[in-house]
């Protein structure tokens, strides 16, 4: 029989083609399983919120990933299929993302009546941190962060943009900053008042009132990461007793390999030495 080289190739194609699909269904499954036994563990509703790097089409070319519309349908729709005697666990893994989506999904968390817990391995920055707060206990790895809240304005931070105007004589301002500034200072009051009514019901009324500006944020930068320390420091109640499922969840979430890890090392637990006494 003669070598074929189209027909290698065709081969090749189909197979570049149809195994990242299979594996990547397989991973689904095992997602879904996984789930299945946390949510028997726990006695909750399980839902995750995670985002890493994802992989397209045959080339494996990385999309940043973030909260959207699409995220929010998704979990709006698990919290209405969640009875209101069930607690709820949501897992997050996340740079944050629109404003509008995260609101509504810690809007909804809010209003269930059951328990929500949400668990944090590794960092929920911006929305994640709004959605966190609205968690009746937040759960978090004692290496893990939170971050500020505060809105973006294009490129830019909504309060960045507020206090150069205001460092400005308006006569030399342009009208285009102008009208930036405006919509940033909405931007600013609507996520403060998004945080009033997430805390309200945990703080005193001057409390809500420092950590919703300091949130919001007049004090930090957007990617400055809060420790657990100084999230105990602000009055948040913090839990850094993580389970071991969840850090096992999370090696079900790989982020693509696009080139050689910069990271390794043997991925088994070693057992602590028990210290000897004189």
């Amino acid at each position: 029989m003669a070598f074929d080289f189209g027909q290698l190739l065709l081969i090749i194609f189909i197979m570049m083609t149809v195994w990242p699909m299979m594996k990547k269904k397989a991973l689904e499954h095992a997602r879904y399983n996984f789930l299945q036994k946390l949510e028997k563990v726990r006695g909750t509703r399980c839902i995750t919120l995670i985002h890493r790097q994802e992989a397209i089409s045959i080339f494996g070319l990385p999309i940043s990933r973030y909260i959207d519309i699409e995220d929010s349908e998704q979990v709006l729709r698990a919290i209405r299929f969640t009875p209101d005697e069930m607690p709820i666990d949501i897992i997050l893994h996340t740079p944050g993302g629109l404003l509008l989506a995260t609101e509504q999904i810690a809007l909804a968390l809010l209003k269930h009546p059951a328990k929500v817990t949400v668990f944090v391995p590794h960092y929920a920055m911006s929305g994640g941190t709004l959605i966190s707060l609205a968690a009746d206990e937040i759960v978090m790895d004692e290496n893990a962060v939170l971050g500020p809240v505060d809105p973006q304005v294009g490129q830019f931070p909504a309060v960045s943009i507020i206090k150069a105007v205001g460092q400005k004589n308006v006569n030399r301002v342009d009208d285009s900053t102008l009208i930036m500034a405006d919509i940033a200072e909405k931007a600013v009051k609507q996520v403060e008042a998004s945080l009033h009514r997430l805390l309200q019901d945990k703080f005193s009324p001057e409390r809500v009132d420092e950590l919703a500006r300091e949130l919001s944020s007049w004090k930090w930068t957007h990617d400055y990461p809060i420790f657990c320390d100084e999230l105990r420091s602000m009055g948040l109640s913090i839990n850094v007793n993580m389970p071991d499922l969840i850090y096992d969840l999370m090696e079900l979430y790989p982020q693509p390999i696009q080139r050689m890890p910069s990271v390794q090392y043997i991925p088994l637990p070693y057992e602590k030495k028990e210290t000897r006494k004189s």
